[in-house]
């Protein structure tokens, strides 16, 4: 089989990297430097010339390259074309629009970095990590077996089947919400001269703060019924606890954070 992916910035680069060390070498499309460069680190095979000539195609693109990718070129017939979005119901919409000769399906590596680009992706990125895939009745069981065999060779540790719309659901509150409240969190006047006065819960808190806003603007908008949903039950419950400093409640204020507690008590309880 002969593998293409399209799209070689820190996921792209990394699903390269750990096909490649699972004994499979992927060509690659991209930028001509970012091209050249993964041809240079072993990456990669070649710049690929053809689509058509491929098997699998992994198009790690943002979401409106990649519709535009999968759009305007051509496919073997009977290839797999799976694109890894941080959003799915809209790219399926857009594949299922018409007809088409290749089988599509979509996925989402639980994987990443605080850093983006080809120089910043590893072989190891996904050890251990989940791969969504989402399905619908249009789905190929074929083209899913296929790739849950080559995501396990690369290294995920779980792969986790559902539809789109739950997808991008449960990614509304697991990744987008948490970006936001980060980068919101570091606004604040009271961060300057931070330094000697933090420990884990301030770098837990900013890790994620410094999102790409070219990349995560479109993604939130893409998804913006359920990140605002998200976002408008977090507020809820922010008020509450400002409610109960503003009014002297203490007992209440007590009865929220344990409430918070015993909350993440049974999350954990289902990892």
């Amino acid at each position: 089989m002969k593998f293409l992916v399209a799209g070689l910035g820190l996921i792209g680069g990394s699903m390269a990297k750990a096909l490649k060390r699972s004994g499979t070498v992927a060509d690659g499309y991209d930028r001509e430097d970012v091209v050249r460069a993964a041809v240079q680190a072993g990456a990669i095979g070649q710049a690929a010339r053809e689509f058509a000539d491929y098997d699998v195609v992994f198009v790690a693109l943002p979401p409106d390259a990649a519709m535009r990718f999968i759009g305007d070129n051509r496919f073997k017939k009977g290839a797999i074309v799976a694109d890894i979005c941080g959003v799915k119901s809209e790219i399926e919409r857009f594949v299922y629009g018409k007809e088409r000769d290749f089988y599509y399906v979509g996925c989402h590596p639980m994987a990443g970095k605080e850093v983006s680009g080809f120089e910043n992706s590893c072989e190891d990125l996904f050890d251990g990590a989940s791969m969504i895939v989402t399905e619908n009745d249009r789905t190929d069981p074929a083209a899913v077996r296929i790739l849950e065999t080559i995501f396990r060779s690369m290294g995920f540790g779980r792969i986790v089947h559902c539809a789109a719309e739950y997808h991008d659901k449960k990614i509304a509150y697991t990744s987008q919400l948490a970006h936001i409240v980060s980068n919101a969190y570091v606004k604040s006047g009271t961060a300057d001269g931070y330094a000697g006065f933090t420990g884990g819960s301030f770098q837990d808190m900013t890790r994620i703060a410094g999102v790409d806003e070219k990349v995560w603007t479109r993604l939130y908008f893409l998804n913006k019924e359920n990140i605002l949903s998200e976002l408008r039950t977090l507020i809820v419950h922010l008020e509450e606890y400002a409610d109960c400093l503003n009014k002297g409640e203490e007992t209440d204020l007590y009865r929220l954070l344990r409430e918070g507690r015993m909350r993440k008590e049974e999350l954990d309880q289902q990892r």
